[in-house]
């Protein structure tokens, strides 16, 4: 038998190299995303609108062709829901104009959002009013069934395809992140 001759300084050294650098390969993940985490936090995805979770109230009026109107008939899509005067004065307007745009941003699932404008009074609605917004959902309701919804009829709500209120906006909302929170909403569901 030949005897093994015992290792060298230099093998020892080029080892004990070895053993550190696969060991700093093992911890180097963890010491990063350590370093990550504690001096470069990222910024928590929040949503624009408020959020507010409960079943949509029941409203129920007449639409503007005389049929019945029922919220709850909506159930299965998703439903962007405002209320004005028919008369529809500027803060009307600017809500009305806000819907619009936050439901076409989202192109071809645009179809998945209902908008509703739920008139409190008996006054009709503008000719030019229904021209620059097809596809409106109007219904004239008492203004006293809208004292369910939190938050009072001045703000602008979503809600679900199951009936539940989503999220609560204000009267005069950023539509581009009105828009990046349906795109959200839309992407996480397959439904409605």
């Amino acid at each position: 038998m030949t005897a093994v001759p015992p290792p060298t300084a230099a093998r020892r050294a080029s080892s004990r190299r070895t053993l550190l650098l696969i060991a700093l390969v093992g911890l180097a993940p963890v010491v990063a995303s350590t370093v990550m985490y504690l001096f470069f936090p990222r910024q928590a995805a929040t949503n624009y609108g408020e959020l507010v979770q409960l079943p949509a109230p029941e409203i129920v009026g007449t639409r503007d062709d005389g049929q019945r109107f029922r919220l709850a008939d909506l159930q299965g899509k998703w439903v962007v829901v405002m209320s004005g005067s028919g008369g529809c004065e500027e803060a009307c307007q600017r809500k009305l104009y806000a819907t619009r745009q936050a439901r076409t941003m989202q192109g071809r699932e645009q179809d998945r959002i209902t908008r509703v404008w739920l008139v409190t009074d008996a006054m009709p609605s503008s000719p030019d009013i229904l021209a620059s917004h097809p596809g409106l959902l109007i219904a004239h309701v008492d203004r006293a069934s809208l004292a369910a919804l939190p938050g009072g009829p001045d703000a602008i709500y979503v809600i679900d395809p199951h009936g539940n209120l989503v999220l609560r906006y204000p009267p005069d909302p950023d539509i581009r992140r009105l828009a990046k929170d349906l795109t959200r909403l839309l992407r996480a569901s397959s439904i409605g």
